[in-house]
């Protein structure tokens, strides 16, 4: 049976990407690192436990994939550009066809962006992965929640409410039209990052979060630091064509756009004058946008359908809440 080193050598020290900015990477007590000048360094760290954010039996490439993505989504929500990453890994026992599997899945995507694994840690307990991520942003750049103000035009990148749906279906609570199974399932799993739209948003998005708990929840956290509202268009938000048959009807996949979260598509405000640049900007780099919103005087969130003010019990995500 592998030990740590060797799991350690065989799988997590021969990674493609290499960065000049790396002087010392994995093998050794500590990374040594250069950061460009004229640039912060953003640090986030995001937690993956069996059980809680995946099935113990999920396939480990996905797991790998997905471990990644979320970590790369805080750094696309703050316009960052992706630099290196730090892995702690726990395994109930050694694992080499687990550890391939998850490497499948978690390499590709670090090199599609030059995110470097610079060290971490293995040891033996439940099932659990612990990434930290680091990226630059020019001084004075950086996207933050704190910054939308009265008459911004609220977006969301790509469609959403999949990931949702392909959570119902991993736990099989749902099995209506299993044609879209995989496809929901494998959204849920293997989210896009949105780095490239981050960095484009750069001096043009008021603020700026990923959709990791849901939009109502992550619109409010932009409410909050922002100190004002916003109301919601729920019949303007982008659902897929599998997610509208996979629910029946519409309106009740827009009810999944406004919950599902583990999206990890960015939701970003906008000055009504750079509404129209931006757009061209997204349409260049291929990425839907899709304006659901405006920012409001009133601190509170509106839900609103063809106009009208509705009232209903919508909440997003909330790890702690019973």
């Amino acid at each position: 049976m592998a030990g740590e080193f060797e799991l350690i050598s065989k799988y997590f020290a021969n990674q493609k990407v290499k960065r000049d900015d790396v002087e010392l990477s994995v093998g050794d007590d500590c990374a040594l690192l250069s950061a460009p000048h004229g640039c912060f360094v953003a640090v986030s760290t995001d937690s993956l436990v069996a059980g809680t954010h995946f099935l113990i039996d999920a396939d480990p490439k996905w797991v790998g994939h997905k471990a990644l993505a979320s970590n790369i989504s805080d750094l696309a929500a703050m316009g960052a550009e992706p630099a290196w990453v730090s892995m702690a890994i726990s395994l109930p026992k050694p694992d080499e066809k687990w550890l391939k599997q998850f490497c499948d899945g978690f390499f590709p995507l670090a090199d599609a962006h030059n995110l470097q694994l610079i060290g971490g840690d293995t040891t033996r307990g439940p099932l659990s992965i612990t990434l930290t991520v680091h990226g630059f942003i020019p001084k004075g750049e950086a996207l933050l929640r704190s910054g939308a103000n009265v008459g911004d035009k609220i977006f969301v990148s790509g469609q959403l409410g999949d990931s949702h749906a392909g959570l119902e279906v991993i736990l099989e609570q749902d099995k209506r039209l299993l044609a879209h199974a995989t496809t929901l399932e494998e959204r849920h799993y293997c989210a896009a990052s949105r780095v490239a739209l981050g960095m484009m948003l750069r001096g043009k998005a008021s603020s700026c979060i990923d959709i990791s708990d849901g939009l109502v929840s992550d619109i409010q956290h932009i409410m909050n630091r922002s100190k004002v509202g916003a109301k919601l268009n729920i019949d303007k938000l982008p659902v897929s064509k599998e997610l509208i048959e996979y629910c029946l009807d519409k309106e009740i996949a827009q009810q999944y756009a406004l919950k599902s979260g583990e999206e990890y598509e960015l939701c970003f405000t906008l000055p009504q004058h750079l509404v129209e640049s931006v757009q061209q900007c997204a349409t260049e780099l291929e990425i839907e946008i899709t304006e659901v919103g405006e920012i409001i005087e009133a601190e509170t969130l509106q839900l609103l359908r063809n106009n009208q003010i509705i009232e209903k019990d919508v909440a997003g995500f909330d790890h702690f809440r019973c």
